[in-house]
């Protein structure tokens, strides 16, 4: 095998989970040699603004795609949720590793429970999919935008007006960070992860063959098909950061796939959700669109992208 050139964003998690990847890689062939490559990306850039305000899909993905284009680098190792629903002709999803931890941790000063957290109280989040679910639960509460790495957030947690925030769990396990600063996990019955939350996808050319048979040995075909439901239900609602969307697919134990779908108006007043179980993933997510389409979600998704 060539030596590889992966592409990362700078941030730490980033290049954490790169590493633990590459470290997959080598457990297949140790003979492998990789380089990490690092780009900065415009959602990377922009630290002062709400990713929902931002606009456009890709903010963490394009200028990596286009490393891939040019030969700079040869795959790259994407948090799965920031990778558009739509991958350029030319580049694949060469594999869908094993998935982390997919649900939001909540974690709150002096670890108050969240159905305990008093009136007013202010929870962070960049968050629109996080921040409608908790206002539709607990409408005695306030959102408050939060951005910046994990260490940043907390660092904001413990030293500024936030009562509590909520990370995707993921990140904190790859990075390492203790449960006990967790004062719980909320799953997808308390709020319903983001599409493609945990995973990662790994995007290299279409054409490297090589590489392709190498991915091939770390990919996991379970979350595959349960990201496709996803996926399946991110592209055909024309979501992105700008709307509060959420889906979630699991495997039970007899090997059919069950996933829901969640739609909400940022304000947690409107919402839309609905669950199909089933054997084929596209087909899931395509029901799945197709009954909240009927229920009047689109209409939430055409004004908000028309607002931006």
């Amino acid at each position: 095998m060539r030596k590889l050139v992966v592409g990362s964003r700078r941030s730490k998690l980033a290049l954490t989970q790169s590493r633990q990847f590459i470290d997959k890689l080598k457990m297949v062939d140790p003979s492998l040699e990789v380089e990490i490559k690092e780009i900065v990306t415009k959602g990377d850039r922009i630290l002062d603004k709400q990713l929902s305000k931002v606009g456009g899909k890709g903010l963490f993905v394009k200028e990596i795609q286009n490393a891939l284009f040019n030969g700079e680098i040869d795959m790259a190792i994407h948090s799965l949720k920031d990778v558009p629903s739509v991958i350029p002709d030319g580049l694949t999803l060469g594999c869908i590793p094993d998935r982390e931890n997919p649900y939001d941790a909540y974690i709150a000063k002096d670890h108050v429970p969240l159905e305990s957290l008093p009136n007013q109280s202010i929870v962070g989040t960049s968050s629109l999919r996080r921040g409608a679910q908790i206002l539709a639960k607990y409408p005695h509460l306030q959102i408050k935008w939060i951005r910046g790495n994990i260490d940043t957030r907390l660092s904001k947690l413990n030293n500024e007006d936030y009562d509590a925030i909520l990370l995707a769990a993921a990140g904190l396990k790859r990075m390492g960070w203790s449960d006990d600063i967790v004062t719980s996990y909320l799953d997808e019955h308390t709020l319903i992860p983001a599409i493609g939350q945990g995973a990662l996808g790994i995007e290299c050319r279409s054409d490297d063959k090589e590489l392709l048979e190498l991915l091939a040995k770390v990919h996991n075909d379970d979350v595959a098909e349960c990201v496709t439901a996803e996926r399946t239900f991110l592209e055909r609602m024309n979501g992105s950061c700008q709307v509060p969307i959420g889906g979630y697919a699991s495997k039970n134990s007899d090997g059919t796939i069950e996933f829901t779908g969640l739609i909400m108006s940022p304000d947690g007043k409107e919402r839309y959700e609905h669950t199909e179980r089933g054997n084929n993933p596209v087909e899931l997510g395509e029901k799945v669109t197709e009954v909240l389409n009927a229920q009047g979600a689109y209409e939430i998704i055409k004004a908000l992208n028309e607002e931006q």
